[in-house]
């Protein structure tokens, strides 16, 4: 699997792999006959990490120790040739792998694969953006050698406006690879009547953000599955507490772990889970046997898009009560979006938990809050929409911006998924680059505000956000008297 020359195994280097091999059995027996067996909250503690590894490696470490070299010691030649040939397992530069970065990744990869009798795995990026990258790079290379042909990859125009400059600025005008944008996800069609030979995957962002926009993950894995193509979702609003999209068929999840997951704010890390076996029509087996660690191992190897020890251990600490967060900040949310829904001084509410949005329907479909039967507060499955929610001012543009100044405490700032309720306004930052011929794409009003909804008290958020809007709806109602 290294990529190279192929390595001629010695009589020490068997020795190695033999031992490596009794290792990866053991876990994977611990894997399917203790871990699968735990509920989420559970896995999200203590994901991999036990009491064996703890004693035996870690002078009893009951957190997982933070690793903060950049290189693995071998005992001789054999083990170094072994473990360089990616035939044991092994963190030889942290460029590529780290002790911390494994327990993140193992434990994410078990989150998001709750539920589904599959295998998943997960290779860590320095950022969401860096995971993007991972998860689509594979499938852009040319299928024949010696043979330039077109490349082309159909992706949901309501997205990140960091996605959208990826896919139309750095793939589409700097590498004429082409991005089909699909305006409305719910139309089969319209991702159907976008697929021929050249394409290579199908991409799709679900809640999206900041337009809360959603598609039928089935019926667009099927559609992908088709045609033999791989389904990559970024389900970063979501989280796999409220949504795990390989379950329903996804091949691919990206998570921005900066965010939701990521909820204290202390750092930029990403993470691309794939399922064992994906449907692709690139022929490289390791590729679709195990993508995760194919990218760790090979093209993530020589681009360096590594996650650093200390922000994976920040993030995995972050992760152990993400249920219960996204629960309370949906919460949060679904009062706060009711109250916005009432003021009249707001156009429109954009939230998936709101009977009276569109897309409600489609997404209660999908969107519960994890292992809900299993907890004495609800005893019974409870739907869950996130904390990512956005709103339209009425009087435009120079109007939202002053009900924007006004808010005293809600921060002002382009972050999302925090403990602390922040607002934005898309057209003036998170999407401004994409200019106002992509925001109209993406349905981004100039007069959007994007707001996630943190843990504060719901009153207290409600507060702030109807002195502002009253302060503006004061000065809109002198206006048209004057």
């Amino acid at each position: 699997m290294s990529g190279g020359e192929e390595v001629q195994v010695t009589p020490g280097m068997q020795e190695y792999i033999d031992k490596a091999g009794d290792y990866l059995a053991r876990r994977d027996k611990y894997i399917r006959e203790v871990v699968k067996k735990w509920k989420f909250d559970t896995i999200a503690v203590h994901g991999l990490y036990n009491v064996e590894d703890a004693i035996e490696d870690y002078q009893g470490s009951i957190i997982e120790p933070i690793f903060m070299s950049t290189a693995q010691a071998y005992r001789d030649s054999d083990e170094m040739a072994a473990a360089l040939g990616y035939m044991i397992p092994t963190w030889c530069y942290s460029r590529i792998a780290n002790p911390s970065t494994y327990y993140y990744e193992w434990t994410l990869a078990l989150l998001e694969g709750y539920g589904f009798d599959g295998v998943t795995e997960c290779c860590s990026t320095s950022s969401g953006m860096a995971a993007i990258m991972t998860a689509v790079q594979p499938f852009l290379v040319h299928r024949f050698h010696n043979k330039i042909e077109p490349r082309n990859f159909v992706a949901t125009a309501q997205c990140y406006g960091g996605t959208f400059q990826q896919f139309n600025v750095r793939l589409m005008e700097e590498r004429d690879i082409e991005c089909r944008w699909v305006t409305d996800p719910t139309n089969i069609d319209d991702w159907a009547s976008k697929i021929d030979e050249n394409t290579r995957f199908l991409y799709g962002e679900l809640p999206s953000n900041p337009g809360l926009s959603f598609f039928d993950i089935k019926v667009v894995a099927d559609l992908a599955h088709s045609h033999n193509l791989p389904l990559i979702v970024d389900s970063t609003v979501a989280t796999p507490a409220l949504l795990r999209p390989i379950q329903h068929g996804a091949d691919i999840v990206v998570q921005s772990v900066t965010k939701s997951i990521t909820s204290s704010g202390f750092g930029v890390c990403g993470a691309v889970i794939a399922r064992s076996g994906i449907v692709t029509n690139i022929d490289n087996d390791a590729l679709k046997n195990n993508f995760s660690i194919y990218t760790k191992y090979l093209p993530n190897r020589d681009y360096g898009p590594n996650l650093h020890p200390m922000q994976a251990i920040m993030s995995l600490n972050d992760m152990r009560t993400l249920r219960t967060k996204m629960d309370l900040l949906s919460r949060n949310t679904m009062k706060v979006a009711e109250y916005l829904k009432m003021h009249p001084q707001v156009e429109s509410v954009e939230y998936l938990g709101l009977p009276s949005h569109p897309l409600h329907e489609l997404a209660s479909e999908y969107m519960w809050l994890v292992d809900a039967e299993h907890d004495e507060n609800y005893g019974q499955p409870v739907n869950r929409y996130g904390h990512l929610m956005s709103f339209c001012v009425k009087g435009g543009p120079q109007v939202t911006r002053e009900f924007f100044d006004g808010l005293q405490r809600i921060w002002r700032a382009t972050d999302l998924g925090r403990i602390k309720s922040v607002a934005t306004i898309p057209a003036i930052s998170t999407h401004q680059q994409q200019g106002e011929a992509g925001r109209c794409l993406a349905n981004i009003p100039p007069n959007m505000v994007r707001l996630c909804v943190g843990a504060e008290h719901p009153d207290d958020t409600i507060a702030d956000l109807d002195q502002a809007l009253n302060r503006v709806g004061s000065k809109t109602a002198v206006a048209a008297t004057a």
